[in-house]
């Protein structure tokens, strides 16, 4: 009976004898060996190093397997690609964070959330130093320095639901992992007690394939548990075999079936050996692995000996490739150190030679953000030079900062000077840009723009919002003077052409007789003719007509005039609010009505003082009423007008409170 139980032990016991015999002599049990090598304490002899090798794989995939055996979706986590998060802003890591956190399982994101905290902490280091160095070059004191982030902010928030969400997974897991060990515990205790039942021996082969099948779906365990517990299993696998050796047929049909599977086993591994992705590779032969320790029993000895030296070819193969590929990526770590000390040294040159003229600086501060990309691109370093490395990057980029925010504090005064000089050219630009005198105007403007490059930098408060003031207001004169050269007249003859035949439709309209639903559609009639876009210049009598016929049903409808002119007002004032230089065209605005207010004023003074020469004269004198009549009209247009100034200044109390809470800047920049 003991030489066929040795001639039926299957050969999984040797790889598990051999991990038994290296564990005995091993001080601490290599928990995750996924990406570090296992290296050996001394140079043994070839045979005993060989031994010792094919030792070191084999453990090397037990103990991954154990690992993974915590996580049922370990192969969809490692597929989860892994982006170049060097290259990612902090917008972008936050958001990649939210797509991780939302889109995946969260025990297979790990790696790639760790790794996003890194950079993010480190981008954020780096920024909270340039707005601290910018706030103490402003005059600031450094411990009154606050900055609030929206970024980091969205970071702490989405990180945190990262942790609750890996606490409760975990929690949960706990207790699946010990319900799961209870019951792979009594499947071994069903299976020990197999070979103690007097039954058929096919009944109690089916009972075993039973208890197999059952193993296979019973789910993870703890990682602490998974060997013994496998090698428990096993162990009594191989008893079963013993016993079933009575039944010979039973135990060939068995050893049939797992050979066959295992020759698959092993022609895939051999795949892999060729595979160029080797984590890939990795991940599946540890499948293989599995599969091959817990769902196929032993084959016949003939055949033992020659598929499992196979399969562990195939095995140290992929795993001598992995050992080169660390050991090659612990060379390119010492190469992107090498460049990162070069572009280091670079940084302190320029810090340290920063100009004194505004044009060279810029290139300079060009140069700057062309190292620190770099840096950034140049790839990992040595774990335990990368603090060291981190922070000298750090101070040579505060050192550039602080000389540059040096020199700039100096320019304030030239750059108000230069603040003032544009805006004189931006009012010049925008009060001749609708000119249709072209030949004096493009040289004007010509020559506005020539004087604009010459000026130089304003602060970076003003200098965005100014340039595109300014840049609107020349596009839009050359978008005219292109429009004549290219016949673009087209677009505008077809809406006046829909504007014509507008009116026609406008003069047969009838009212009902009910004002509020009259007044509705007048009001659609006047949002309709908005859509219609401009007309040629020579044809815009039509916008003339266009409002006769809507005053006129205005009145029809009872409206005064006065009510009118501030129901088609409340067009003009969307208008304006939509208008790209709202600022601009509220103040011109605002200067027509008050001349137009001033005027109606004097009118009314003038006539008022000419009442005066009638003081003996009745009021039924036909020249005592008309002047009359004039006060009054001109009474109830300066109401009108009152009433525009004052929906006028409620839309610009509304933008300008929108203005107070855009963040502004005091750091010049480069503006065309």
């Amino acid at each position: 009976m003991s030489e066929d139980k040795e001639q039926q032990l299957p050969e999984n016991s040797i790889e598990e004898n051999t991990a038994i015999e290296s564990a005995k002599n091993t001080v601490e049990e290599t928990v995750n060996t996924t990406e570090e090598s296992t290296e050996l304490p001394t140079e043994p002899s070839t045979d005993t190093k060989e031994a010792l090798e094919e030792t070191d794989v084999m453990n090397e995939i037990d103990d991954s397997n154990a690992e993974d055996a915590e996580d049922t979706d370990t192969v969809k986590r490692h597929e989860i690609p892994m982006p170049d998060y060097h290259e990612m802003s902090m917008e972008n890591l936050v958001g990649e964070l939210q797509r991780l956190v939302k889109n995946e399982k969260v025990q297979a994101i790990r790696k790639h959330v760790d790794t996003i905290k890194d950079e993010f902490n480190q981008k954020f280091d780096e920024f909270l130093e340039e707005k601290k160095e910018e706030f103490i070059a402003n005059g600031g004191n450094e411990i009154d320095f606050r900055y609030n982030s929206v970024d980091k902010q969205q970071f702490n928030e989405v990180y945190s639901e990262y942790r609750d969400k890996r606490n409760q997974h975990y929690k949960s897991l706990e207790k699946s992992h010990k319900e799961n060990l209870a019951y792979r515990l009594d499947l071994i205790e069903q299976l020990k007690a197999l070979v103690n039942v007097e039954e058929d021996i096919n009944t109690t082969y089916n009972n075993f394939k039973d208890i197999q099948a059952k193993w296979r779906h019973a789910g993870a365990i703890p990682r602490a548990d998974y060997n013994n517990v496998w090698k428990t299993y096993h162990h009594h696998i191989e008893i079963f075999y013993d016993f079933l050796n009575i039944n010979r047929d039973l135990r060939d049909l068995d050893f049939k079936h797992n050979l066959e599977e295992k020759g698959k086993i092993v022609a895939r591994a051999e795949e892999l050996s060729k595979e160029p992705d080797l984590n890939r590779a990795f991940r599946e032969l540890q499948v293989l692995h599995k599969i091959w320790k817990e769902d196929l029993g032993p084959v016949g000895k003939d055949h033992r000996e020659e598929i499992w030296d196979r399969f562990s070819a195939a095995t140290k193969i992929i795993h001598e490739r992995r050992q080169d590929y660390f050991k090659n990526l612990d060379k390119i770590k010492e190469e992107n150190l090498e460049r990162k000390h070069a572009i280091i040294a670079e940084i302190n040159t320029l810090s340290e030679n920063v100009s004194s003229n505004h044009g060279t600086l810029q290139q300079q501060i060009k140069k700057l953000e062309e190292l620190r990309e770099a840096f950034f691109k140049a790839g990992q370093v040595p774990q335990k030079v990368n603090s060291k490395t981190w922070n000298s990057f750090k101070g040579a980029v505060r050192v550039f900062n602080q000389n540059k925010n040096a020199f700039y504090k100096n320019l304030k005064k030239d750059q108000q000077e230069n603040l003032d000089k544009k805006r004189a050219l931006l009012e010049i630009a925008v009060s001749i840009k609708d000119s249709d005198d072209f030949d004096a105007t493009t040289a004007e403007m010509k020559r506005i723009q020539g004087q604009w490059k010459k000026i130089g930098h304003v602060p970076r408060k003003y200098s965005d919002k100014l340039w595109k003031e300014f840049k609107t207001a020349c596009n839009h004169y050359f978008d005219r003077l292109n429009a004549l050269k290219n016949d673009a007249f087209k677009e505008e003859e077809a809406n006046f052409k829909l504007k014509d035949e507008f009116l026609d439709r406008l003069k047969a309209f009838e009212l009902s007789g009910d004002k509020a639903k009259d007044l509705e559609e007048i009001e659609k009639f006047s949002e309709e003719w908005k859509t219609y876009g401009r007309v040629p210049f020579k044809k815009k009598n039509i916008n003339q007509k266009f409002d006769k016929i809507i005053d006129a049903l205005y009145e029809k409808c009872g409206v005064s005039k006065q009510e009118s002119e501030l129901l088609k007002y409340g067009n003009k004032i969307q208008q304006l609010s939509n208008n790209d230089n709202q600022e601009r065209a509220i103040q011109n605005e605002r200067a027509f009505i008050r001349k137009k207010i001033d005027e109606s004023k004097d009118e009314i003074r003038q006539l008022e003082n000419n009442l005066q020469f009638f003081s003996n004269a009745s009021e039924t004198n036909p020249l005592v009423q008309d002047v009359i009549k004039r006060v009054n009209q001109h009474k109830e247009s300066l109401g009108a007008w009152k009433a525009k100034l004052k929906k006028l200044n409620i839309l610009k109390n509304t933008l300008l409170k929108e203005d107070e809470e855009v963040e502004e800047t005091d750091e010049p920049t480069t503006e065309e």
